[in-house]
């Protein structure tokens, strides 16, 4: 009776397995795990040093993006913080700049650069300082001019330029007499901010007039890409959302205005936005992709006068004058959309309406 209790040994292997012990994880698959812990099945596959955009952009071994997301996301956190005090702090472009160039030499360096980003609390180290400077510098002469500040420091869309500032930075700076190297030379060339080149427009037809756009080599695939699906719903003429039922989207914000620039976190549906509805059932500007920015383009006359004509919309000179002349009073600088042509026409049309009944 003593004795030891005689077990099958199958039941003791059992038990072994799958009976809880204190202190021991349990683990029924111990016994097929005879490899180490950092062991990985199947084959190791190096990664690759370059990408499929490298790739299609042709970059070279030093230009490689691969593995640089990290240093990429500082770069625009940064440039992100920059433009956002800009734009808040300062009404103009020009100002901007004279904030960044402290000794006013029509240029900001890596000094400059620094004491500007200390200034709003982004104190920098010096190599993020460097790769920051390295990006905005496209023509690699160390400096960061107007044109490059405008383009990669500031949402210069939301800032146009203004007369007086195009004055200013066309004109150049005087050569300064307290510098001898500067006031011995006669007939010398002002130093531009920019060149009278670098002025366009913002629109064909628009009187209002942006810096162009520098583009590095990678960008020249990307450049103007956008989905369909991000400007699908944006038409002019859509079926609203309050004529039918919404299930699974927010409620449409209309109480207050979309905001110009929009936070990546805000996901408040202000309306503008395109949903299951408008894609299975798109309207007809949808179908013949036109959208929203089509209709509220600035044009010229002429190409008012041909869209009119290809619509099938017939109206002599005197009467296309004075449509015209109507809807540039619309406009403060006289600018002339397609849907403000469509809204002076409606308003015509339903002028010889009620005249026609108060006639009859």
């Amino acid at each position: 009776k003593r004795g030891a209790k005689v077990v099958s040994k199958r039941v003791d292997d059992f038990k072994e397995k799958f009976q809880h012990k204190l202190g021991r994880v349990l683990d029924p698959i111990a016994e097929t795990m005879t490899v180490p812990p950092d062991h990985t099945f199947g084959a190791c596959l190096r990664a690759e040093e370059y990408g499929a955009g490298d790739l299609i952009h042709n970059r070279l071994p030093g230009e490689y993006l691969q593995g640089k997301d990290r240093q990429r996301a500082q770069i625009a956190a940064v440039r992100h913080r920059l433009k956002k005090v800009n734009y808040q702090n300062f009404d103009t472009l020009l100002a901007a700049f004279r904030h960044y160039d402290k000794n006013g030499d029509g240029v900001i360096d890596k000094a400059e650069l620094r004491e500007a980003c200390e200034q709003v609390s982004l104190h920098l180290d010096e190599k993020l300082l460097d790769q920051l400077f390295d990006y905005c510098d496209v023509d690699n002469d160390g400096l960061i001019n107007y044109l490059e500040f405008a383009n990669f420091l500031n949402w210069k869309d939301k800032m146009p330029l203004k007369e007086y500032e195009e004055r200013v930075i066309i004109k150049g700076r005087k050569p300064d007499c307290a510098n001898p190297a500067e006031a011995n030379v006669e007939e010398s060339e002002p130093t531009l901010l920019i060149k009278p080149e670098d002025i366009v427009l913002k629109e064909p037809g628009s009187s209002g007039k942006t810096l162009r756009t520098l583009l590095r080599p990678s960008d020249t695939v990307s450049n103007h890409y956008k989905t369909t699906s991000s400007e699908i719903s944006a038409v002019v003429g859509a079926v609203p959302s309050t004529c039918y039922p919404v299930y699974g989207v927010p409620t449409i914000r209309s109480d207050i205005p979309a905001p110009r620039i929009r936070r990546v976190s805000d996901r408040t549906n202000y309306g503008e936005e395109g949903n299951a509805y408008s894609l299975l059932h798109p309207s007809i500007f949808s179908q013949k992709g036109v959208f929203e920015r089509d209709f509220f383009k600035t044009r010229s006359k002429k190409e008012i006068a041909e869209i009119l004509y290809n619509i099938g919309v017939k109206l002599s000179d005197e009467e296309f004058e004075n449509v015209w002349n109507l809807a540039s009073k619309k406009h403060h600088k006289g600018e002339v959309c397609v849907e403000t042509i469509r809204n002076v026409l409606d308003e015509l049309q339903h002028a010889d309406r009620v005249k026609c009944k108060t006639a009859m």
